[in-house]
């Protein structure tokens, strides 16, 4: 793997993109597998477009398109013709392009005749190479001109570039091939019902030639990649899963898939694996995405949400930069590499923009304590965790008012820096655009559920003190939020308070995301859940991001109306908190019937039309695809309807399936736990759990939420454990 390698603004790729990935590297190209430059397409590696142009031609004729699969996230299949223009219909020249990338591409290209009569071909590729950076290409404004050499060096073409004193350099690999200033050729002669083939390599070089990398381009000696060997090693780690609903189980086998494909290394630590946030553009380290992702993973991989945990809290602010708004004890908006680096948000290569991925990580080390993680691999993580605290109430509440709020710090940065992070985001009922110093309703129910995270973390290691500190803090945010974010006219809380503490009050799905952490007070709950589940929130596919009654709706927006996969999975999860069954099964199983009309991937997002008006959904044209949240969004909204979770230092596992019937049986094998590896099988809506490890039995209803025995350990913790021990399950 590679290690790091991006805001919310991005040209169309064209139709039929296809998109390779492969940790921090990816390749977009047409369905013919041509790389244009006019399009932003190329092969991408360390946020640098190492080839931009990559045509091919057959006897001066362009390929058609046929078909192009998908074999692995990382390999396509991609089949065309070559078109003829002699007045014949059907052409007896078929193309393949078997296309892997990696550190670089590598492509094996097929010429079939299906002729009865030999035919003589001149294959063409031309190559280009301008080494923009990601965000010149994502957003079409490329300023940089490299002075560029090419030199031929036996099979291989050699191409050097030279910018304001920075060096890079590209290898192709082409046997047999004729070389051109700007093509690489081949004049051959292809019997009848015959074929001819060759492979063809492209990996970036450094100032003097080298040969290319021994891992990308040199299969081991059965015949795999380095890529299907790494595959094949998560295959081997994650769960095995057989379902009754095969249309499910291909979703969730799907998200697998995804979810190995975009993990990435720390450079530094090649052992810490996380989550890139998605392709083409966020392939790279993000705090908020990498974040929820790894939390949604936990039942597959919990070893994601360590290494993502560690990589951040490396990188963890430490003093005040207005530019990349770096302050102490922040936790970073993203990671970008490569000399460019000034062109990405807050002009530095690391920016911290994001009011939400702080106390996001305090979250998740709670979620992954209960993992069964060694207690000293978490108290590592906790002065992290306290550093993170002190940045809520520091920096991230400056004006003391008890709220996290965000307002940038310089031009460069993000108007908004919450997850909805386009600028025209958050906005009142009548359109018009919040400002000022913004806190968003879903960011205090991170904080609340990072007080009580932090608050049982502390009981749990007999810190009373810092215990019953946290535990007021997020009693008192509590009572706060219910009382200051509450629209009561309306039934559902404001979106945000904006700079002059009024109530931002669209109808947005940010309310949902309070349910999952139990932020919301109970005779509240179902009054959010009308507005959540009605007519103008809900599609048919799904809970929009904003009501079609707000007057910033537009269902083909980023935000303002679209539906996003992520977010219905964490109100799904609210609404299971909140006792609303019926409601949870409907998100989820809307979500994942609209996964069937993408090959069983959902796509980062898709447009907010209602079902009844189009019975598919409809793309959003620049929606990542995969995305890391999208990947785990069928593996949270299933293990929330299993009601699977564990907590280990309880010595519980629980399991109370509410799966539709729709679902089928569910048999899972290898899921990891605790160290070990458990077999996990529902049948008629009956749960049994095989292989725990020692110190862990099966418990009876739903594993009780942090902020129940967070509360219950603050009126008597010693009653509190054998409470635990009766196996009483949580309530809201």
């Amino acid at each position: 793997m590679a290690g790091w390698n991006a805001d919310t603004a991005a040209g169309p790729l064209g139709a039929g993109t296809v998109t390779l990935v492969e940790g921090s590297s990816f390749c977009i190209s047409l369905p013919n597998g041509d790389i244009e430059s006019e399009h932003p397409h190329g092969v991408f590696v360390q946020d640098s477009r190492i080839l931009s142009g990559w045509r091919l031609t057959i006897n001066g004729h362009e390929i058609e398109p046929l078909v192009a699969e998908a074999k692995e996230p990382f390999r396509a299949l991609l089949v065309g013709r070559v078109i003829r223009t002699d007045g014949y219909a059907d052409s007896p020249l078929i193309v393949e392009r078997l296309r892997e990338v990696g550190a670089g591409i590598q492509e094996l290209l097929t010429v079939r005749n299906y002729s009865p009569a030999p035919a003589e071909c001149l294959i063409s590729l031309t190559v280009e190479a301008d080494f923009a950076d990601l965000f010149e290409v994502k957003e079409a404004r490329i300023h940089r001109h490299w002075e560029e050499t090419r030199e031929v060096d036996g099979d291989t073409l050699i191409l050097r570039s030279l910018w304001q004193g920075v060096r890079k350099g590209i290898r192709v690999q082409a046997p047999g091939a004729n070389f051109t200033e700007e093509a690489l050729t081949y004049r051959v002669s292809i019997a009848a019902h015959a074929q001819w083939s060759t492979i063809l390599t492209v990996v970036p070089t450094g100032d003097t030639p080298s040969p290319p990398p021994p891992s990308f381009v040199h299969p081991d000696e059965e015949g795999l990649s380095p890529r299907d060997v790494r595959r094949q090693e998560w295959v081997a780690k994650i769960p095995v899963l057989h379902m009754g609903n095969r249309s499910i189980e291909r979703t969730l086998r799907r998200s697998y898939d995804d979810l190995g494909a975009l993990r990435i290394e720390d450079p530094n630590h090649p052992e810490r694996v996380v989550v890139a946030a998605g392709a083409p553009w966020f392939m790279t380290l993000f705090g908020r995405d990498s974040l929820l992702a790894s939390e949604m993973a936990l039942p597959v991989d919990p070893s994601l949400a360590l290494g993502t945990l560690q990589t951040l809290a490396d990188r963890q602010g430490t003093v005040v930069d207005p530019m990349s708004e770096e302050e102490p004890g922040k936790i970073l908006h993203e990671v970008r590499l490569d000399v460019s680096s000034g062109l990405s948000l807050g002009g530095k290569s690391v920016y911290y923009g994001s009011v939400d991925a702080t106390p996001l990580f305090v979250v998740v080390l709670g979620s992954a304590s209960r993992y069964g993680f060694f207690a000293e691999t978490i108290s590592a993580l906790m002065p992290h965790a306290d550093r993170a605290l002190d940045w809520i109430s520091e920096y991230g509440d400056k004006d003391g008012d008890g709220f996290v709020e965000y307002q940038r710090l310089n031009p460069r940065g993000l108007i908004n820096q919450g997850w909805k992070d386009s600028w025209d985001g958050i906005n009142f009922a009548d359109g018009s655009m919040a400002e000022g110093s913004i806190a968003l309703c879903e960011v205090q129910g991170y904080v609340y559920a990072a007080y009580t995270g932090r608050a049982w973390m502390a009981y749990d290691a007999g810190d009373t003190a810092t215990a019953t500190r946290y535990a007021d803090k997020a009693a008192q945010l509590k009572k706060q939020f219910n009382e200051q974010f509450w629209m009561p006219d309306r039934g559902y809380y404001a979106v945000a308070l904006d700079g002059r503490k009024r109530q931002v009050d669209a109808c947005a799905s940010n309310m949902g995301h309070c349910l999952v952490y139990g932020l919301v007070d109970e005779d509240k709950a179902p009054q959010v859940v009308e507005h959540l589940m009605s007519p103008e929130m809900f599609s048919g596919w799904g809970v929009r991001t904003l009501a079609s009654n707000m007057g910033a709706y537009n269902p083909a927006s980023y935000h303002n109306g679209s539906v996003w996969p992520h977010d219905n999975a964490l109100i799904a999860s609210g609404l299971l908190r909140y006792g609303f069954i019926a409601e949870a099964q409907r998100i989820s199983t809307a979500l994942l019937e609209a996964a069937e009309y993408s090959g069983g991937r959902l796509p980062e997002l898709f447009c907010g039309f209602s079902r009844d008006q189009i019975a598919e959904p409809v793309p959003y044209p620049t929606a990542c695809s995969p995305q890391a949240w999208a990947a785990t969004t069928p593996i949270r909204l299933v293990t929330s309807l299993m009601r699977y979770d564990t907590h280990v230092s309880l010595g519980g596992v629980w399991v109370d399936p509410v799966l539709p019937e729709s679902y089928g049986d569910l048999h899972i094998s290898n899921a990891p736990l605790a160290g070990g590896r458990i077999t996990i099988d529902i049948s008629n809506s009956k749960p049994s759990v095989q292989g725990l490890p020692e110190g862990l039995e099966l418990r009876q209803g739903r594993r009780p939420y942090l902020t129940q025995l967070v509360e219950e350990a603050g009126l008597d913790r010693d009653a509190n454990r054998s409470w635990m021990a009766s196996g009483r399950s949580g309530s809201p």
